[in-house]
């Protein structure tokens, strides 16, 4: 199935004890470039999420946010920096000889003191944490990819059509050339009989003349091209993920031949329905860089 390169997904879990929240969004891209934005006490499960997040995306700049909130108190634990508070005593002891000040130091003064007493944030069980969040974060890359195969069945309908028009228009160039030299036989014919009057015409020259301006504007090499890349991005829209890059490269070289078509040209019917064709090949170039 295609897939676009334009999704959105999200998921949430709520416990008792704890939420986290996963968000995608992307846009498009030439390769695959996550972006995410987390707290950054969830920093080191980048690693598991990057890995994860390959497993149901190939390309496209994602934008992935994750918020998470913990509910339980427990934690936070207190602790009690022994040292620090021995140091502080025995500074207090020694202004109290020195000075011959009365020591009044109370335990609850002393706790007061800076970094006796701290509150310090425990760690937390990895594995668990990644438990809890990897539920949501797959929810939301189910949720992103069927957007993102929505968006890519309703490109793959545009493509088509379009591809069906632009081979109508090939067929027109086909049913044009001939009339095209046919069209200059007449003209050296009528130039000829112009300028020799009533002496007698070489059949053979003016044969030859329009051979050699038959295989000029000849464009049957570039028509048929034209058509087997036609052909073949109709079977590569339907063999599905991941030819994104196939149908670009086939999209340059249907540009390629349009280019030929019109060069060679010196009809101006030719001529426009060339420009036809590429106009419609740029179209079809800017909807692939939206397939994954």
């Amino acid at each position: 199935m295609i897939k676009s390169m334009t999704g959105f997904g999200r998921a949430e879990v709520v416990t008792e004890e704890r939420r986290i929240t996963v968000e995608l969004k992307s846009v498009n891209h030439r390769y695959l470039d996550l972006n995410i934005k987390m707290p950054k006490k969830l920093s080191f499960l980048e690693g598991n999420i990057r890995s994860l997040m390959k497993e149901y995306m190939q390309r496209g700049k994602v934008d992935i946010f994750i918020t998470y909130e913990d509910y339980t108190l427990n934690r936070v634990a207190l602790k009690y920096n022994r040292e620090l508070a021995g140091e502080y005593l025995a500074c207090f002891k020694e202004m109290e000889e020195q000075f011959g000040l009365e020591n009044d130091i109370r335990v609850s003064a002393l706790s007061r003191c800076p970094e006796v007493l701290t509150m310090e944030e425990q760690s937390l069980d990895e594995e668990q944490l990644w438990t809890f969040l990897e539920v949501p974060l797959r929810d939301a890359c189910i949720r992103f990819v069927e957007t993102r195969n929505r968006e890519g069945e309703n490109l793959k309908k545009d493509l088509i059509d379009k591809l069906h028009g632009l081979d109508e228009k090939v067929g027109l160039v086909e049913q044009r050339s001939p009339e095209v030299v046919r069209a200059y036989r007449e003209k050296l014919e009528a130039k000829v009989h112009e300028l020799l009057e009533d002496a007698q015409i070489d059949d053979s020259r003016i044969a030859a003349e329009v051979v050699i301006f038959s295989d000029k504007i000849c464009n049957d090499e570039e028509t048929v091209r034209l058509r087997s890349h036609i052909r073949n991005m109709e079977k590569i829209l339907n063999e599905g993920e991941g030819i994104g890059r196939k149908l670009d490269f086939l999209a340059q070289e249907m540009n390629r031949e349009a280019n030929t078509i019109l060069s060679k040209s010196n009809d101006l019917t030719v001529s426009n329905i060339a420009i036809d064709l590429k106009t419609e090949i740029e179209k079809i170039r800017e909807q692939i860089q939206n397939i994954e």
